[in-house]
């Protein structure tokens, strides 16, 4: 170790003296420590001078809007609940409007469609119904006439090939003509025109077809006319002798 000296020594060219001091020698590490504390000493100097200088901005949160609003936020909470509950009740509302809206509406498209079908069948059979006449004189032409040369059996087959045209035609149009023989008498289907006493049929029977109904579907346009079977009235008359012996 060299011991600290301080010695005056006066400058050559200007003639003024100064003080020296020797001190020990510092090493490299040492240096280095006091240029990093140099360093840091001015850093925090620095930012010591902004932190004064520039006030840092306030941050309000959403609890301190609402206290400024005058609103606590409970009350906001609250509001929004029954805001909700109203929310629901109104479309529960329209939602059932709406359902009893389309519910009517298919009632109307059913009711509508049947209308609309029962008009169809009315107008269909009102007109099938003028043609029926036709067609009896075409089935008793063919019962009662009995063509005897060749021209009278062309001119009757071909009024029957006009005839079978028309039939066919009405079955298209959905027209059945109706069998009534051996069935029970139906008085929404035949029309009982003559009655007849018999054993061979039970009573109430229909023994023959006189005219043909017809049926448009379920609908009947002509009801048919028809012979009905009744039970045989019982012999009650008694002989002239029987009564004189009484």
């Amino acid at each position: 170790m060299v011991p600290n000296s301080t010695a005056n020594t006066s400058d050559e060219l200007t003639g003024q003296s100064y003080s020296t001091s020797e001190s020990e020698p510092k090493s490299f590490g040492d240096l280095e420590d006091d240029a990093t504390t140099a360093t840091e000493s001015s850093s925090e100097t620095s930012v010591a001078t902004e932190t004064t200088t520039t006030p840092a901005p306030t941050e309000t949160t959403f609890g301190q809007e609402i206290e400024s609003s005058g609103e606590g936020f409970p009350a906001e909470v609250m509001a929004l609940v029954e805001a909700n509950a109203s929310l629901k009740v109104q479309l529960e509302d329209v939602s059932g409007q709406y359902r009893r809206l389309a519910a009517d509406f298919e009632n109307f498209r059913k009711r509508t469609q049947k209308e609309k079908e029962d008009l169809e069948i009315s107008i269909k059979g009102s007109t099938l119904k003028q043609l029926l006449p036709v067609v009896d004189n075409f089935d008793r032409a063919r019962s009662q006439i009995k063509p005897q040369t060749d021209g009278e059996m062309n001119i009757h087959k071909s009024y029957q090939g006009v005839y079978k045209l028309m039939v066919d035609s009405l079955k298209q149009l959905g027209v059945a003509v109706m069998r009534p023989e051996g069935e029970a008498f139906d008085p929404s289907l035949h029309e009982a025109v003559m009655r007849e006493p018999t054993d061979a049929y039970p009573e109430g029977t229909v023994i023959e077809d006189l005219m043909h109904g017809y049926q448009l579907g379920e609908r009947v346009l002509r009801h048919a006319m028809v012979k009905v079977a009744t039970a045989p009235e019982a012999d009650s008359t008694e002989s002239p002798a029987d009564e004189e012996t009484t």
